[in-house]
């Protein structure tokens, strides 16, 4: 994909904000994220000459193996400044707190995130990860971008370039149905997915994987909640058949009473989005 995707994504962030006035402030606040993550998308493509060079071969699994800090951390500090002034107080004050704390934080959060997502031996605030998730995203985003096509031989359930699990299903149109596969949270890599098994813990059972689905008539009547008796996690799957026009990052978000609906039913999100939710 080219530097177009990030021009689509906040299209269609425009788009949902004007006619779900409830996500509004929510799909404003990834507006701003998406428009700064396209800026560092565009800066590390022309760094990388992109067009002129091949796309690199990688093994399965391998993408963290790489973290170029150098090329990243100018643009860190700028990223903090940024958040401070489009964020919500709460989180304007974490990112406050942590430009104070200088270089040598700055890269312990990112080199930690990228390699446990905040989860190993250097712990990370909520804040920390958040920061790291999504100003890392584009950087993984660019790597993915320029990897040669992998050979899969299964449909598994982490990304099967970098490992992180899926950020969104998504249902594309095959024959008279539809092919599931998941998008990554992290690179955005999208890969096949078998349609009736758990993604978080590999249930199978037909009878303890129930889908919910808004009325017909409502506006999110094309996003899928696909849960879990067994785990009790859930993803949320955009149905490309039932409309065209989504871009399954992005209306993934918008679909915030399907989250609170699961929630409510004792479901809990296999990943987090970039609202929380």
């Amino acid at each position: 994909m080219t530097i177009r995707k990030w021009d689509q994504r906040i299209a269609r962030a425009q788009a949902l904000a004007a006619t779900h006035p409830f996500a509004a402030e929510g799909l404003r606040f990834y507006e701003h994220i998406a428009g700064f993550q396209k800026s560092l998308y565009a800066q590390l493509e022309s760094g990388n000459g992109a067009g002129n060079a091949g796309k690199q071969s990688r093994a399965a699994g391998s993408l963290r193996d790489e973290l170029e800090l150098f090329r990243l951390l100018p643009w860190f500090a700028s990223f903090l400044g940024f958040i401070g002034d489009v964020a919500p107080p709460p989180l304007a004050s974490e990112a406050a707190t942590l430009s104070a704390a200088g270089a040598p934080r700055w890269e312990e959060v990112l080199d930690e995130f990228w390699r446990s997502d905040g989860q190993g031996e250097v712990p990370l605030t909520e804040a920390e990860t958040f920061f790291a998730w999504t100003f890392l995203q584009p950087y993984a985003e660019h790597l993915a971008d320029n990897t040669a096509p992998l050979e899969i031989h299964d449909t598994p359930p982490l990304c099967p370039l970098c490992n992180a699990p899926p950020q969104v299903g998504v249902l594309r149109p095959l024959g008279d149905g539809g092919k599931r596969s998941l998008v990554c949270s992290l690179c955005a890599t999208e890969w096949d997915f078998r349609r009736i098994v758990c993604p978080a813990c590999g249930e199978e059972n037909v009878d303890k994987l129930p889908v919910f689905a808004a009325e017909v008539d409502d506006d999110l009547s094309y996003i899928r909640v696909e849960a879990c008796d067994t785990c009790h996690h859930y993803l949320k799957t955009i149905d490309m058949t039932k409309n065209g026009h989504a871009v399954p990052v992005v209306d993934e978000l918008a679909a915030i009473p399907l989250s609170l609906w699961a929630t409510d039913k004792g479901y809990s999100k296999l990943v987090a989005n970039l609202l929380g939710v």
